[in-house]
């Protein structure tokens, strides 16, 4: 057999070393570990209804101010409050709102996540998951637990709901209504409460709440109109300008009666062509609602 020529010989072991040291470069490309990515869908208003991973995550480069409207849509959750006393929050939400057949998941969430303890004054926070209202000051009351869930569940609220709420107390149905809904707007009278109010939501983290110390008696005409509305406290009439804030399909409920005798609360609803439909739903003991809806003309329009 002949002997193979040198210049073959060098040309093969060039073609070989060629070869290992592209499958080294191709292997060496393999194992570069690629950055991670994180991809936010977007949340545009326009598909406000549409389920999202996270509801309650927050848009970057947003006000953390609650009465931005450009704010982040739901609650950002960071505060301590979060995590304090949940198991009595579970409780709450077993004993007093599931055995009384609230069965909404968005409010019975709502429920178990919102610090009610952070909604009271320190000397009631040892009460704050009992079952019965509480006093904040200033002659007015935080709502029993229950009657805050069945208020939240007969609006029907949807995450791209607008809420319109009279009687914003200690903000805590008004942050039940934001854990749901896109955007609350929010009246309280008694202006110490509403200052106090709204920096407690905006502490929390309530960007899509927006507080205003004002008369609810007029509503808010120019975010009108609103796709819900409560009231929490009693008047002997319906306000008119809240019946014309209410969006055809929006429904509203809230406490009416004497101020502090027989009052029941009521749920209204308005058709697409403006008709309202209104019916009583149980007997309750509201504190009463002040300002225009007790002038002799308000009434003398009941």
């Amino acid at each position: 057999m002949d002997s193979a020529n040198p210049k073959s010989k060098t040309k093969a072991f060039v073609v070989i070393l060629l070869t290992l040291c592209a499958v080294a470069v191709i292997v060496g490309i393999k194992e570069v570990k690629k950055p991670d990515f994180v991809v936010a869908s977007e949340d545009k208003r326009d598909d406000a209804d549409k389920p999202r991973a996270d509801s309650n995550a927050p848009e970057s480069g947003k006000s953390a101010d609650p009465n931005d409207k450009n704010a982040p849509p739901r609650p950002d959750h960071k505060h301590l409050a979060f995590k304090q006393r949940s198991e009595e929050r579970k409780m709450m939400v077993d004993y007093q709102i599931k055995a009384r057949e609230v069965r909404d998941p968005n409010v019975l969430k709502a429920m178990l996540t919102v610090p009610r303890h952070a909604f009271v004054p320190p000397s009631q926070q040892r009460y704050a998951y009992g079952d019965h209202p509480l006093p904040i000051g200033e002659g007015q009351t935080i709502s029993q637990p229950y009657i805050v869930a069945f208020m939240t569940e007969a609006l029907q609220l949807r995450p791209g709901s607008k809420v319109l709420e009279i009687g914003t107390g200690s903000g805590y149905q008004a942050a039940v209504c934001a854990e749901i809904a896109r955007e609350v707007y929010t009246i309280e009278i008694v202006e110490p409460l509403a200052k106090s109010a709204q920096k407690l939501l905006k502490e929390l983290g309530y960007h899509n709440v927006f507080v205003r110390a004002s008369d609810g008696f007029f509503g808010w005409p120019e975010e009108a109109p609103f796709d819900a509305i409560i009231g929490t406290a009693a008047a002997g009439q319906i306000p008119p300008p809240l019946l014309e804030q209410l969006k055809p399909g929006g429904r509203m409920i809230l406490p009416c009666g004497d101020d502090w005798g027989d009052q029941e609360l009521v749920v209204l609803t308005k058709d697409q062509k403006g008709n309202i439909t209104k019916r009583s739903v149980m007997p309750v003991r509201f504190v009463p609602m002040t300002g225009q809806v007790n002038k002799p003309q308000a009434k003398q329009k009941k």
